[in-house]
């Protein structure tokens, strides 16, 4: 959708003749580094061109009005000022209303009411952290409409906070860090625990990065994430009866080869062994795209995958039936889930001249295995959630 198409529908929907200001937060794909955050290791995701646009004013009241294009159905929603509070009737509006609260709550003057609308490019259920892109194009939309300026750190950790205490979901803090931080043709190697990242340059040059979506409402995702996230736990525990470790990701391959058998269940130890080798890859992933080893970058996602099926066992037969077709093709350097799994997206690097054949060809083989077709979509790796400027984006 264009962005003036977006300033007619919000004119027509909030009966204005006023221009509104614009702002966007992109979704995020994590190129590498899956289940390690809670684990005390690195992720390693870039912002991309899909996301969050929000357009609004400010009103002389203390009233809040959101619409969603994506949610039609839902109509227009409204709130006060004077009660922020979490409420399920009000669905999608939850997301901007908690970072609204949240940001007031820390101390930063909002005084009026606005009237807002959102539209996302972000495929529903896809896996591309659609909702930490609202939260943030929220963040970015409240500092420019009164004013403020939030350190950017301070609206990541507000975000988490709001999926965290205000919507009730145990995420760790990659998607709104992603999202916040992001840089045009950068992924961010981020250490979870101390939250150190470094920028590292994603020279694509012949090749671009596919997403494909398995259209597979993620059902199981959330016990058994909890499940998994229990296991190494339990294996941390048991290193820990001999090892002054804190953190699985503080280990390399060969600490935890010597010390793996004091990991008792054998299923414990299959997951702590994805946690740490997960890890070592992805520190390994800045080294290799900074040296501008394309091919060694794609390696370490095909091992990535490998390892998330074996060890991890996350990835469920639709992603492992287009990661499998996708290594397949031709001009393919390499491919993984990306996401908790269990339905979601994979992504592949693939040769620009080679696109149109590759979707083909991917699909064909996951309908003729699955029964229906994926969705392909080329990312670009964006800027962080911002302010647009004069049809700037």
């Amino acid at each position: 959708m264009m962005m003036k198409d977006l300033l007619q529908q919000y004119q027509k929907i909030f009966k204005t003749t006023e221009k509104p200001v614009q702002f966007f937060a992109p979704g995020r794909i994590n190129l590498i580094g899956e289940h390690t955050d809670y684990n005390g290791g690195h992720v390693f995701p870039a912002s991309i061109s899909f996301g969050t646009y929000a357009v609004g004013r400010k009103r002389n009241d203390q009233k809040f009005r959101f619409y969603s294009l994506n949610f039609p159905g839902s109509g227009m929603i409204h709130c006060d000022l004077a009660d922020l509070t979490y409420c399920v009737q009000d669905d999608w509006a939850n997301y901007p209303k908690g970072m609204i609260h949240l940001i007031r709550e820390s101390g930063f003057p909002i005084t009026n009411g606005a009237d807002i609308l959102f539209y996302g490019d972000i495929p529903n259920g896809a896996g591309l952290s659609s909702s930490a892109s609202i939260e943030m194009v929220t963040g970015v939309l409240l500092e420019g409409l009164f004013n403020l300026e939030i350190d950017r750190m301070q609206m990541i950790k507000l975000g988490q906070k709001v999926e965290n205490e205000y919507i009730g979901v145990n995420s760790g803090i990659m998607d709104q860090f992603a999202i916040g931080m992001g840089k045009q043709d950068h992924a961010i190697l981020l250490n979870c625990q101390t939250l150190e990242y470094e920028y590292a340059p994603i020279s694509l040059d012949n090749y671009c990065i596919m997403i494909i979506n398995t259209n597979k409402q993620r059902t199981l995702a959330g016990s058994k994430y909890n499940e998994r996230r229990q296991q190494c736990e339990q294996a941390l525990k048991d290193l820990q009866t001999e090892l002054s470790i804190t953190s699985l990701g503080e280990l390399s391959n060969e600490q935890f080869l010597e010390q793996q058998q004091l990991i008792k269940d054998d299923t414990n130890r299959k997951r702590a062994k994805h946690a740490v080798s997960e890890n070592v890859r992805t520190v390994e992933a800045l080294k290799k795209l900074q040296a501008g080893d394309l091919d060694g970058f794609g390696k370490l996602m095909n091992d990535s995958h490998h390892s998330l099926k074996y060890d991890y066992e996350v990835t469920g037969k639709e992603l492992d039936c287009l990661v499998q077709a996708a290594c397949e093709q031709e001009g393919v350097i390499g491919a993984r889930m990306t996401g908790a799994g269990f339905g979601g997206c994979a992504i592949a690097i693939v040769e620009k001249d080679k696109q149109a054949s590759f979707k083909q060809n991917v699909n064909r083989k996951y309908r003729e295995m699955i029964g229906y077709d994926a969705t392909f979509y080329t990312a670009a790796i964006s800027d962080g959630a911002k302010q647009i400027r004069e049809g700037v984006h």
